[in-house]
């Protein structure tokens, strides 16, 4: 049975308000993740959104005395198994949605991105779990191997409020410890995502640009890391109308100097010196070797200052220091990375074996970043407030305040002639003395009966 508290009290009161004014409910049964028996989709949804702020995962909250409250343990993990529901589809409408108010919210004049990149989804401890893969970390430090995914994520961002737009937990065709599962229906959501990851991520990138701006994101600029900045890659995403911004390494990429074809390092000693511009060593005009033309810009390496590193964009109207400037704005996407896994669970909430049970948790982490990130504009943005308040002061200056405190007076004057003589008298005694009490300039804009009665 259903408990007395109802499904629709499961949210606290800091997140109602902004589940109805983000639509996310509406964009869940949008994207066709619905049920027409026992406890709705939302309910569920709902449910496993709020685990994080109670600092419990289902097990622990199973356990608890309010055990009796929740569904059993198979309503929620059929509901993250089910290989039908199009999570993508449900991430995209509720980001572009967010995304559209926080656009409401900043300067048009300000650069907006995307921001590709991806990171190690653990599952170290796993042995079962459907399209586990030996990865190798080439972020960490540690330069590692591990058991998992790679977690390939694209994002928006305007430099004060980052969004995950999509993303795709990417397995190995090399190094698959396990493969798909016999059981799944190949026509379903859950297969063409298992196939997916079986890409590599230049295959999957084009793709999930082209969603991303098909459905109405505002975006100037791809922002991406030395592992993704290749020549024929970058010329995929320009003949989809965005310009790349990316950090360059050192590979066997050729570029076009006059007649001349030059490595990375041999176009740096080409380049004009920059003098007065910190950190600011070269810049020059080139071609790649695929005929689109790029600006290079090479600034210093803080971590080691007898090194250099090069960062392109495909955008040569672009200034040096504002190439650097809107770069910058891809650490956004590594601060999602942190806050995902070290604060919302993202790999430990849940200990599924299913590849759908992967993308459902992803997909509602996700989505509890950007309630948040929405939030924390609101709060922080001021802006907000600011303008809310012009908005209303516009208002007010329509109405001129001496006509309506006439129309004021006549109307109540108009209401004493139908009651009866006693409160008439009252009333008028009343209305006297707080018309004696006015400073003149006021009394000088009231009716002149008004004044001498």
């Amino acid at each position: 049975m259903i408990s007395n508290n109802g499904q629709n009290k499961q949210l606290p009161n800091e997140l109602t308000s902004t589940f109805k004014e983000l639509q996310v409910l509406k964009h869940l049964r949008k994207a066709g993740i619905t049920k027409s028996l026992g406890f709705s989709c939302g309910y569920l949804f709902q449910l496993i959104f709020c685990l994080i702020f109670e600092n419990k995962n289902w097990y622990r909250t199973l356990e608890s005395k309010k055990s009796a409250d929740f569904p059993a343990k198979d309503s929620v993990y059929r509901f993250l198994n089910q290989s039908t529901f199009a999570w993508r589809r449900f991430l995209l409408f509720l980001s572009v949605h967010t995304i559209g108010k926080v656009t409401k919210l900043s300067n048009h004049d300000r650069p907006k991105v995307l921001v590709l990149d991806d990171s190690s989804y653990d599952r170290n401890r796993s042995k079962s779990v459907e399209l586990l893969a030996r990865c190798f970390d080439h972020a960490s430090q540690k330069m590692r191997f591990y058991k998992g995914f790679r977690m390939l994520t694209l994002g928006w961002s305007d430099g004060a409020t980052f969004m995950p737009v999509d993303f795709s937990l990417l397995s190995s065709k090399t190094s698959q410890i396990n493969g798909i599962s016999s059981k799944i229906d190949k026509r379903s959501n859950g297969y063409k995502r298992r196939l997916e990851a079986l890409q590599s991520a230049p295959e999957q990138i084009p793709d999930m640009i082209k969603r991303a701006l098909s459905t109405g994101i505002d975006a100037s600029y791809l922002l991406m890391d030395t592992w993704f900045t290749h020549q024929p890659l970058i010329k995929d995403i320009k003949a989809q109308g965005l310009d790349v911004i990316g950090m360059v390494k050192n590979l066997k990429q050729r570029y076009l100097v006059g007649d001349k074809r030059v490595s990375l390092k041999e176009l740096y000693h080409v380049a004009a010196p920059i003098q007065g511009k910190k950190g600011i060593l070269r810049s020059v005009l080139t071609t790649q070797a695929n005929g689109i033309p790029v600006k290079m810009v090479f600034v210093q390496n803080r971590n080691k200052k007898s090194e250099w590193l090069a960062i392109l964009s495909t955008d040569c109207t672009l200034s040096d220091q504002e190439i650097i400037r809107i770069y910058g704005m891809r650490w956004d996407i590594e601060v999602f990375f942190k806050t995902t896994k070290s604060l919302l669970k993202l790999q430990k909430e849940f200990q599924g074996r299913s590849y759908d049970s992967l993308i459902s948790h992803t997909t509602i982490v996700f989505a509890r970043y950007i309630v948040l990130s929405w939030q924390n504009r609101c709060s922080t943005d001021q802006r907000t407030l600011g303008g809310m308040f012009y908005e209303l002061c516009d208002e007010i200056s329509d109405l001129d305040w001496a006509i309506a405190l006439q129309q004021l007076i006549e109307l109540l004057e108009d209401t004493l002639k139908e009651s009866n003589q006693k409160i008439q008298k009252l009333i008028k005694s009343q209305l006297q003395q707080w018309i004696a009490g006015l400073p003149n300039y006021i009394k000088a804009y009231l009716p002149i009966s008004v004044c001498e009665s």
